[in-house]
Parts: structure tokens; C-alpha cells; sequence
């Protein structure tokens, strides 16, 4: 399925506010019903400078499209990283899949 993206503070703002919440040791899922389904990336400051800021949203958006085939149905969803010693898509993928499985998105 094809994701589109978010990119509206008011979209973000209505997930933020009326989506559920999954989580696991690395990354935050924030999730809701939608008639489209679309996808981003948030991180903070927290987490450095904007070149691994950068880094984190790229192995973040490739985690999800790899495994964006097991997500049944259509959602919006937000992924919020959580600050780590070390970021890896093999870790992002995993913990994606264990979260998308637990939800039973």
C-alpha cells in the first residue's frame, strides 16, 4: 500500500491529540483510523544536530516501508524515536514489526 505524507501542523496536531499510542524500546507509534493512509517522521531536538536528526528520519522511513506490507487496513501514523547510544535500521525494522504485530495493525 502506498503511504502519502503528512505534512500539516494541523494534521499532526489531530493525531497527536486523538491517535493511539504503541511502544517499544526505540521508537513511539502514534496511530488513527484514516480513509488515506499517509506517514511521518518526528524528532526532536534532543536528539543532536540536524545531520543525525537527518539520519535517524532516513533509517526510520526505510524501516517502515519495509515493513509498511504487514499493516492491514488504513492509518495515519507518526513515528517519534526514542533517544538511543546508537540508532540502526535493524533495530527500527524489528521493533516496527513486533509493534505493527502487537497492535495488530
Amino acid at each position: 500500500m502506498r503511504y502519502g505524507r503528512l505534512k500539516k501542523q494541523s494534521d499532526f496536531e489531530k493525531i497527536f491529540k486523538s491517535g493511539k499510542r504503541a511502544f517499544s524500546p526505540s521508537v513511539t507509534v502514534v496511530y488513527r483510523k484514516s480513509d488515506t493512509p499517509s506517514f511521518a517522521v518526528s524528532v526532536g531536538k534532543r536528539h543532536g544536530k540536524s545531520v543525525q536528526r537527518n539520519r535517524i528520519k532516513r533509517l526510520l522511513r526505510e524501516a517502515f516501508r519495509k515493513t509498511a506490507d504487514t499493516i492491514k487496513g488504513s492509518y495515519d501514523i507518526v513515528l517519534v524515536p526514542k533517544v538511543l547510544e546508537e540508532y540502526s535500521f535493524h533495530t527500527y525494522e524489528k521493533h516496527l514489526q513486533t509493534v505493527f504485530k502487537k497492535e495488530n495493525l
